[in-house]
Formats: C-alpha cells, sequence, structure tokens
C-alpha cells in the first residue's frame, strides 16, 4: 500500500485557510455598508440606504460561507493528520512484530543444541538399542569362555566347566588363585 503523502496536502490546506481570511475584509465591508445605510437613512434616501443593506447581507453570506469552508478545511486537516497518525502507529507495530519474530527466532535457535536434530526416526532407534542389546548380551556370552580358558592356562589340568555365571566363573578363578 503506498503511504499518501500528507504534509504537501496540510500546506495546500493551510493555504486555503490563509485565502479565507478574506472574511476579515468583508466584515469591514459590512461594517462600511451599515454606515452608509444609516447615512442614506438620515439623509431620507431610502432606496440608496436599501441597497447598502442588501449588499451587507451579502457579504454576511460571504462570510457564512468562508467560515462554513474553514470549518470543512480544518475538519479535513483533523482527519488527514489523524490518517497520518493511524499509518505511523500501523508501520510502528508492524515493525515491533517483526522484531518480536526475529527475537523468538533467535530464542529458539539458541535454545536448539548443537546438532541436535528435532525429528528421530523411532523405528531407527529402536533398532539401534536392539543392536546394543545384543552386542551386550554377546559380550556377557564370551566373557565366561574367555575366564574359563584363562584358568584352563593357569591350571592344565583341571577340566573346565561348562554353563556357569559369570560370577560363578569368578569365584572359581578366586579359589584356584586362593589354592597356589
Amino acid at each position: 500500500m503506498e503511504e499518501p503523502n500528507v504534509l504537501p496536502a496540510l500546506e495546500q490546506l493551510n493555504e486555503h485557510l490563509e485565502y479565507l481570511e478574506k472574511e476579515k475584509v468583508f466584515l469591514k465591508k459590512v461594517s462600511e455598508e451599515v454606515e452608509k445605510a444609516k447615512e442614506f437613512t438620515r439623509a431620507k434616501n431610502k432606496r440608496a440606504a436599501i441597497q447598502c443593506l442588501k449588499r451587507k447581507r451579502m457579504y454576511e453570506q460571504e462570510i457564512e460561507k468562508l467560515g462554513n469552508y474553514q470549518l470543512r478545511i480544518h475538519d479535513q486537516m483533523i482527519m488527514l493528520e489523524g490518517a497520518k497518525a493511524t499509518t505511523d502507529t500501523v508501520e510502528t507495530m508492524d515493525e515491533i512484530n517483526e522484531q518480536t519474530e526475529n527475537i523468538k527466532q533467535i530464542q529458539e535457535a539458541l535454545a536448539t543444541p548443537v546438532g541436535a536434530a528435532a525429528d528421530f526416526d523411532e523405528d531407527e532407534l529402536e533398532a539401534e538399542l536392539e543392536e546394543l542389546e545384543s552386542a551386550e548380551l554377546e559380550e556377557q556370552l564370551l566373557q565366561p569362555a574367555t575366564t574359563a580358558s584363562a584358568a584352563a592356562e593357569k591350571h592344565p589340568g583341571r577340566p573346565i566347566p561348562q554353563n556357569h555365571t559369570a560370577e560363578e566363573d569368578e569365584l572359581a578363578a578366586l579359589q584356584e588363585e586362593m589354592a597356589l
């Protein structure tokens, strides 16, 4: 939306107001016509006095018209100034809203951990967890065999017990060491 240029319009209205200040000239002419009418009345020239009163009324009508024009111009000036104030306020609010949105985006960016993805595939995470669990299970299964083979190397004559838990294997290894 293109902003109307209010200042030149206000300047033009002010110029019109100055032009309408002719009202003062008409007030002076009204006074002059009244004085002339009084003089003609004293001179018993009724026709000339009536002509002066007609001109006086014509000047009074012009004064009234000028007053109405001035009121309309003042109203227009007030509306233009109000429109300008509203436009300025809306522009300011738009700027404030834009800055607020920028601040929100910055805060969101700062709140997000570096390298963190907002969306994770649950299926992939489940598969990764299963891999970790199976690797842990394999490690536990391999551990007793390693412990048992280490005990067999130390004591080649003893039989290696099978299907023992890791704790049982550790206990057996400690008993063998104490027996030495």
